[in-house]
Order: structure tokens, then sequence, then C-alpha cells
């Protein structure tokens, strides 16, 4: 049964035009002010959901995005500010991309922030998808076993971290603590300073692939499931996935148990309305992502049509209404989105959360007026 409301916001600027007549994703280039107003907007969708009750606002982890779509490069040090001008909200990480990141660290920042957030911080690790971010780092994007290898590893040390009063690790990447003498003693041991006062750590990870060695991995360490949203689909596959690595592992859950869906949304009077005021957004996001293998179904000759002005339908991108279909988008009233939300409550007994994101490039305003209307018209027929 749906109980919490949560969105993703990746970190767009407002940007000055939208849509496939407006300027190509490559061509956008913006002032360091501009760049840094993500945070000014940041703070106004973060009191405006926390006003309304929603559960999460989960943020991404980004960098170098001069084009201004995804500009938030620590999401733990505003999961701290956040928390100092809201209620209840609790800042999910959506994702740290922890090849990016040394474990020992990430799992430094995020205890702090579980302390000083009073548990409003979310723990969110993802693998990245951004060649330019990860392999600037010094970490594998383009080799994808040795960024699975990497991360899998990561992820057992900060568990490891998390949970043990004093722990040492040797893997392939990591040797931990290495063999140094230390005031007058071999050090055999290290213990993470602080440690996460909030045990165990939630933990989310997105499901993309949905192959069986990531979900396997996931419920191993009891990490939670994010599902759609643009990278995978509505169907069937990831969560029946998840379920199945659950059994193997010994436990029955219920179909959307320990998931949640992402669902691009946008509401307006009449569906037609919608359709027409959510093209240029999703264009947008088919301008970012078609060429990261991210706009499933989309042909090559439509990935190039997708980085120029105009002319995409005639050359291979899939409209917003084949989405629709599928189900990962919707536009349309806030009734006909109640019955759909009704509809994944039958179809996916297990699942408490649904996330409701805008679209990459809604305007600040844009994005408060929707959220507004899913207070007061979607969140009532859910206990809300």
């Amino acid at each position: 049964m749906i109980r919490k409301f949560t969105t993703v916001y990746p970190g767009h600027i407002d940007l000055p035009d939208r849509g496939q007549d407006a300027t190509p994703a490559d061509e956008r280039r913006y002032s360091n002010k501009a760049l840094a107003s993500v945070f000014a907007k940041t703070d106004a969708v973060a009191k405006k959901l926390d006003e309304i009750g929603f559960d999460t606002l989960w943020l991404a982890e980004h960098h170098f995005q001069h084009e201004g779509y995804e500009c938030i490069p620590n999401i733990l040090m505003c999961a701290v500010h956040l928390a100092h001008i809201t209620r209840s909200l609790r800042i999910g990480c959506g994702f740290n991309i922890a090849p990016m990141w040394h474990p020992l660290r990430l799992a430094e920042d995020f205890a702090t922030a579980d302390i000083l957030t009073e548990g409003r911080t979310v723990f969110g690790v993802g693998r990245g998808y951004h060649t330019r971010e990860v392999e600037t780092f010094g970490a594998p994007m383009q080799d994808q076993t040795a960024n699975r290898d990497l991360f899998e590893e990561q992820v057992e040390i900060m568990f490891k971290a998390f949970n043990e009063e004093s722990f040492r690790h040797e893997g392939s990447h990591y040797t931990l603590p290495p063999r140094v003498p230390y005031r007058g003693y071999d050090l055999e041991e290290i213990t993470l300073v602080p440690r996460p006062v909030n045990l165990p750590v939630e933990c989310w990870q997105p499901v993309v692939s949905a192959n069986p060695r990531g979900l396997d991995f996931m419920v191993r360490h009891g990490i939670k499931g994010a599902v759609g949203g643009g990278a995978a689909t509505m169907a069937e596959g990831p969560i029946q996935g998840y379920r199945d690595a659950a059994a193997r592992a010994g436990m029955d859950l219920a179909l959307g148990e320990n998931l949640t869906i992402g669902i691009f949304f946008y509401l307006a009077d009449t569906k037609e309305q919608a359709v027409r005021e959510m093209t240029p957004l999703y264009e947008e996001h088919v301008k970012i992502f078609a060429p990261l293998g991210f706009v499933p179904g989309i042909s090559p000759e439509g990935v190039k049509a997708a980085s120029r002005r105009g002319g995409w339908y005639e050359n291979g991108v899939p409209r917003l209404e084949h989405f629709m279909d599928l189900g990962a988008w919707f536009a349309g009233t806030a009734e006909e989105l109640v019955e759909r939300l009704k509809q994944l409550e039958e179809r996916y007994p297990g699942m408490e959360h649904i996330n409701l994101s805008t679209s990459m490039g809604t305007p600040t305003a844009q994005m408060l007026e929707q959220f507004d209307r899913v207070a007061k018209d979607v969140m009532p027929a859910f206990g809300h």
C-alpha cells in the first residue's frame, strides 16, 4: 500500500529555453552564478515538500555539468543544510556514486550527516553513468565489469565500517587498514569515527539492468531498490527480479516490497493540456539521456536527431505518449493519476513508496505548482 510520497530532483537550473527547438544539450553553457542558483532552487523545493507532507527529497550527485542539468556535487552537505530549514522532510542520497569516492570517506561523511540531521539523511549508492564524471575521478566507467567490481567492494567496506566496532578488509582494490606500524604496535583493525547512530543503515540503489548478480548483491546487504525514471521501464521484470533475489536469500517479500517506482509526472486540468505542457520538458530529458542509453527504444538515428534542433519525430525519437503507454511517464489529470497509482497498489501490494518527479528542466515555479497539485488532489486518496 502506498504510504510515502517522494521525488527526485537531480539539480537542474531554470533553463531559459526547453524542448527540441531550443538549445541543443552540448551547446548549453551557463555562468557560475546561474549554475549556483541550483541551491536556492533546492531550498525552495525542500521547503515546499516539507510543507505538504512528502516523505523524502532525493538529490543526485553529479559533477562538471556546465550544461545546467545536474549541478549538485555533494548531497551530504546539502542534506545537513536542508535539515536546518525543514521540519521533517528526509533528504535522500539518490545517489552517491561510490566509484568517485574513497569508501571510508563516503562512510564518514554519511555517518556525520546521519548524526547532524538526527537520522533524516537517507543513504543511497550508485555506480554512475557519466564517463566525464567517473573517469575524471580516476575510476572505470567504460569498463562496466571493472566498474561493478570496484563498486561492490566499496559497498562491502562501507557496510563493514557501519556495522562493526572495528574491522579489517582485504580485497582486490583495498587493504584496510594498511599494514603499518602505529604508536608502537602493528595496525590490524580500524574503527569508523563517527559511525552512524541509526543502525541498520537504510540504503537504496537504482535498479537499472536488473541482472541477478546486482539484485543478489542488493538483497545480501539489505539495500532497497529504486525502479523507473527512464533507465528501467515499468515492466514486471525488475520488480519480480528483486523478489526472486530475496527468495534465493531465504526471504519472502511481497511483490514491490523494499522497492519504489519512479514516474515522471505532469498534472493539468485536461490530459491534452498536460501532454502539451510536458512535451518540451520530456524533450529536454531526451537531449541529455539519449546519448547515455537511457531512452529505451530510441534508434541510432534518433540519438543523432536529439542532438540537433527540430525534426526529431521524423527521425526516430519516440514521442512522450510512447513512454506514457509504458508507464514511466504520466501526463493527465489528478483523478487519472490517482487511478494509475491505485492500479500500481493492486499490482505491487508490498510497495510503500511512490516516487513522483518532475522532468529535467522544469522551472522552479512550475515544480512547486505541480507538487501543490499532488498534495491537494492526489495524496488525500492515499491516507494523507
